[in-house]
């Protein structure tokens, strides 16, 4: 059985950064895909970002140019650097872990919240 494991997550102010963890355990298998979805309060879960295990990346347009992200593939790890974070930002913030970078899902973590208020 794998699990996602996240970490990181809190309450941060406007213009504030933050960085999530999340690290898969429980199979040798590498995933090509890693990333993070979010789930705001009322609304549906949207991709932010993801990477695959050859480097590609992906942002969605709210996000680009202020979140990184980043893999460790040794140890199984994913990270998402957020900068310039706006209130509309706060959010569940899901781990995911799939075959391809944008698509179906294979696992889920149980994501941290991530609160922008000041």
């Amino acid at each position: 059985q794998v699990q996602l494991v996240e970490s990181g997550g809190g309450l941060v102010q406007p213009g504030g950064s933050l960085r999530l963890s999340c690290s898969a355990s429980g199979s040798m298998i590498t995933f090509n895909a890693m990333g993070w979805y979010r789930q705001a309060p009322g609304k549906q879960r949207d991709l932010v970002a993801g990477i695959t295990s050859g480097g590609t990346t992906y942002y969605s347009d709210s996000v680009k140019g202020r979140f990184t992200i980043s893999r460790d593939y040794l140890k199984n790890t994913v990270y998402l650097q957020m900068t310039s974070l706006k209130p509309e930002a706060t959010a569940v913030y899901y781990c995911y872990s799939a075959y391809r970078l944008i698509g179906s899902v294979d696992y889920w973590g149980k994501g941290p919240l991530v609160t922008v208020s000041s």
